[in-house]
């Protein structure tokens, strides 16, 4: 059984269980019979079809794209993109509230033809919107959390993980001090490295992580010079840590000198977000912003400003062996430099 961590329960009927959050957060119950609906309708196509797994929480990626696949022909674009949406909702919040491990609908969505609008009511913010939201944070560690989940488009658990040797700056003196950068950044002046082996539990560089790293292969990203000089502010005031990890990102507040947790990270954006009216009490994945909407909103901006979805799938960590071989081996001519030429202004 999944077990939703803030209240220490067993979630038996995650649709039950779901329908249920909605009705506290203040949804209409013509709103909630609606997502009963669509859920069910999705949990009677894994029965029927015999498919393994049978139950929702369990169901992959390629289940949710074959489901949306047998809504084509029977029902107009638009009620396959609310039906997608509504799918995308519930594995969004259940995987936020940790009942359930991951969305496979992230990838579904994203994958869907440009025609439909995969979830109609997620929040727009554009690149000025993003800027003024961005100005309202004063913290240097904030700020410099912020911009990277909204430059580099990795996940909140990815972004805590990192350690300051999955980091490589030019020239900076006071970061040059603290650990050298691995190897795979070598050659590779002012990047970010994201590594696919973090998993919860596990004891990486020393130690034991509490957080998974969800990205299929190892990513090296670009660092562009804003996202530089706002690691650097933070990097002067970052606290020293018992951590052999050297970890990145370390909290300067209640528990000062450690890791920083995505409960934090997620605290505080939501801080953020409140004070912008972005985040509201019973609002759900698609109309508050949060950790993971950084993540769409990198994803959006970068693919409608390059036209490439495959160097968007390499950075995000979501692609197959022969794109990954073909941004690896070109990364200075095809990554680097498409990055660099079209990655949007937040500073």
């Amino acid at each position: 059984m999944s077990v939703d961590p803030r209240r220490s329960v067993e979630v038996g009927d995650p649709i039950e269980y779901f329908l249920e959050d909605q009705a506290y957060h203040g949804k209409t119950e013509r709103t909630i019979a609606a997502y009963e609906r669509v859920l069910r309708e999705f949990e009677r196509f894994l029965t029927e079809e015999g498919r393994e797994p049978t139950d929702p929480r369990e169901a992959t990626q390629r289940e949710c794209m074959a489901w949306i696949h047998t809504l084509r022909g029977e029902h107009a674009e638009s009620t396959i993109a609310t039906y997608a949406s509504y799918l995308h909702r519930f594995y969004a919040y259940m995987t936020q509230i940790g009942a359930f491990e991951f969305n496979p609908m992230t990838l579904v969505v994203e994958e869907m033809p440009e025609r439909i609008e995969a979830n109609p009511t997620r929040r727009d913010v554009s690149v000025e919107g993003m800027r003024t939201f961005l100005g309202g944070i004063s913290h240097p560690l904030e700020r410099a959390a912020v911009l990277t989940l909204l430059k580099t488009g990795i996940r909140v658990g990815e972004l805590c993980n990192l350690d300051c040797r999955d980091l490589r700056l030019t020239d900076p003196p006071e970061y040059a001090s603290i650990v050298p950068p691995r190897a795979q950044l070598s050659e590779r002046p002012d990047t970010l490295f994201v590594s696919p082996r973090p998993s919860k539990g596990a004891k990486i560089n020393g130690e034991v992580r509490s957080a998974s790293n969800k990205r299929q292969r190892e990513t090296v990203v670009p660092v562009d010079e804003e996202l530089r000089t706002e690691l650097l502010t933070y990097l002067a005031i970052r606290p020293d840590t018992l951590s052999p990890a050297e970890p990145l990102f370390v909290d300067t507040g209640a528990s000062w000198g450690q890791r920083l947790e995505p409960t934090t990270v997620r605290s505080f954006v939501e801080r953020h977000a409140r004070a912008n009216g972005w985040h509201h009490t019973g609002g759900d994945a698609a109309e508050n912003v949060t950790p993971h909407y950084f993540r769409h909103f990198f994803t959006t901006h970068l693919r409608d400003r390059t036209g490439d979805r495959g160097i968007v799938k390499y950075l995000r960590g979501d692609v197959a062996d022969d794109i990954i071989d073909t941004y690896t081996h070109n990364w200075g001519d095809r990554v680097h430099e498409v990055y660099h030429d079209n990655i949007y202004l937040l500073v």
